[in-house]
């Protein structure tokens, strides 16, 4: 394939990745939000918490199915335009995939219809394990995600037969990849983190809107909690797994932080303009010796530089290092936001009487999206020019196949996207927007009448009865 082809391939996959990763994202965590918020219903008998579940889970059911329909194309693509790299690697990724769909998706597919259209049909109880079910098969879905995309980053456990195709020899090893264990934390974290920035941005726009409305309150209290909890622990994950990728990725980590020199006492580069022509930075602004205190432990360590690498076998700098920074910037508002909600709870009207902090709740809703679009180019750019790193070329795992065909295929996806998914993303705001007392709402039995914009899905959940029988 030329060097065009090529490239219109990644920008197809980048294009299409960064979409569906938005929706996993959100899911994973709203499935474990729904999950709680049953229970407490369950425990309570409150009926705010049993308002919010109605509320959301139609937001859930919508994100889902957005999720399932992008998630499609991406192993549509394997075929097309990676044809060679299905070749060599699926012996030992196509199994963890597999595994994925028999595993994760038919748990959530199978318990979702119980979830959504069983409220009248099954008690309460089996009704909310069907949702802990569908909350456990997304996590477990990320489980085999990770698995597989871990294991291209980190390979270990494999062979590699004389046709040149991948053969694993130690499938625990294939599945729990040394980088696996961080990888896998970070991604459930930044789902909650995503899940808990959503919720507490709807529910702060409501009381902008609607002060005093009890179960937007609950909700963003209950968000506040989350994101104040998880946001500095995915701060320690991200370090952890950033120490990790020091004896795994070195030409990732120089990329990340824009070193060039190998030498101990690096300095962290607050901002910098690297060139990949000079091999230095043009401008950056840096703290002496932090660099190697945050990426060894020790300001004294000595880090590898870009020009320690051939030149063929180094990332694109400049994109890796400003994504970064953009996933960590973004993480320490989210601290910063958390540490402040959890301030409010020891003032006289508590977070939900703030105005600024209610504000700032809305402008931080899409920041856990930003965040982890940022976090996977980071993982896929800075892993360049190795699909497989140090084992297949991303240039050698192309179908051969011109820039025509490749460029058709993306504009098609560019339209579809744009009309199909732009019109689900609208229409999901909007079901926001209306809120938990008038998103939940049903019409009566007797009077069924046409379905209101409020309620998107046939599968709109109906009042369970805590006294049913299981």
């Amino acid at each position: 394939m030329d060097a065009e082809a090529l490239l219109l391939a990644r920008l197809q996959f980048a294009f299409t990745i960064a979409f569906h990763i938005i929706f996993p994202s959100f899911t994973i965590g709203l499935a474990s939000y729904l999950a709680v918020l049953e229970g407490l219903w369950l425990t309570t008998k409150a009926e705010a918490f049993k308002t919010l579940y109605l509320f959301w889970v139609k937001i859930f059911a919508l994100s889902f199915g957005m999720g399932v329909v992008s998630g499609v194309v991406m192993s549509y693509q394997l075929g097309t335009n990676w044809s060679v790299f299905s070749a060599v690697v699926s012996p030992v990724i196509g199994p963890l995939l597999a595994f994925e769909v028999l595993t994760a998706f038919f748990l959530e597919a199978s318990f979702l219809g119980v979830m959504l259209f069983g409220w009248r049909k099954v008690g309460p109880k089996l009704h909310f394990a069907s949702t802990v079910l569908v909350a456990f098969g997304t996590v477990l879905s990320a489980f085999w995600i990770i698995s597989a995309n871990s294991w291209m980053q980190d390979p270990s456990g494999f062979t590699r037969l004389q046709d040149g195709s991948l053969r694993a020899t130690s499938w625990m090893e294939v599945i729990f990849s040394p980088s696996f264990p961080e990888r896998f934390a970070h991604m459930v974290l930044a789902a909650y983190l995503t899940t808990a920035l959503v919720v507490a941005a709807a529910a702060a726009w409501r009381l902008l809107k609607s002060p005093g409305e009890k179960e937007s309150a609950i909700a963003l209290r209950m968000a506040i909690g989350m994101f104040a909890m998880v946001a500095p622990l995915q701060l320690v994950v991200g370090d952890i797994s950033g120490k990790q990728m020091l004896e795994s990725q070195p030409s990732k980590m120089a990329a990340i932080e824009a070193f060039w020199e190998t030498r101990a006492e690096q300095p962290f580069h607050v901002i910098a303009w690297p060139d990949r022509e000079t091999e230095s930075n043009r401008f950056e602004l840096s703290i002496p010796k932090i660099g190697s205190w945050i990426v060894a432990g020790e300001t004294t360590a000595e880090v590898p530089g870009l020009t320690s690498f051939a030149p063929e076998d180094r990332p694109p700098v400049a994109i890796v290092f400003w994504s970064f920074r953009v996933m960590v910037g973004l993480g320490l508002l989210m601290i910063a936001l958390g540490a402040w909600g959890a301030w409010l709870y020891w003032r006289r009207g508590g977070p939900e009487a703030n105005r600024s902090f209610l504000r700032a709740c809305v402008a931080m809703g899409p920041t856990g999206f930003i965040a982890v679009i940022a976090g996977w180019i980071v993982a896929e750019v800075g892993r360049q020019p190795w699909v497989v790193y140090g084992v297949l070329r991303t240039a050698d795992a192309v179908s051969p196949v011109g820039a025509g065909e490749v460029s058709a295929s993306l504009l098609g996806f560019l339209v579809v996207y744009a009309i199909v998914f732009s019109v689900g993303a609208l229409y999901i705001l909007r079901l926001i927007a209306e809120g938990p007392v008038q998103g939940a709402a049903e019409p009566p039995p007797d009077r069924p009448g046409p379905r209101q914009p409020s309620q998107p899905l046939a599968a709109a959940p109906v009042d369970p009865k805590p006294e049913a029988g299981e």
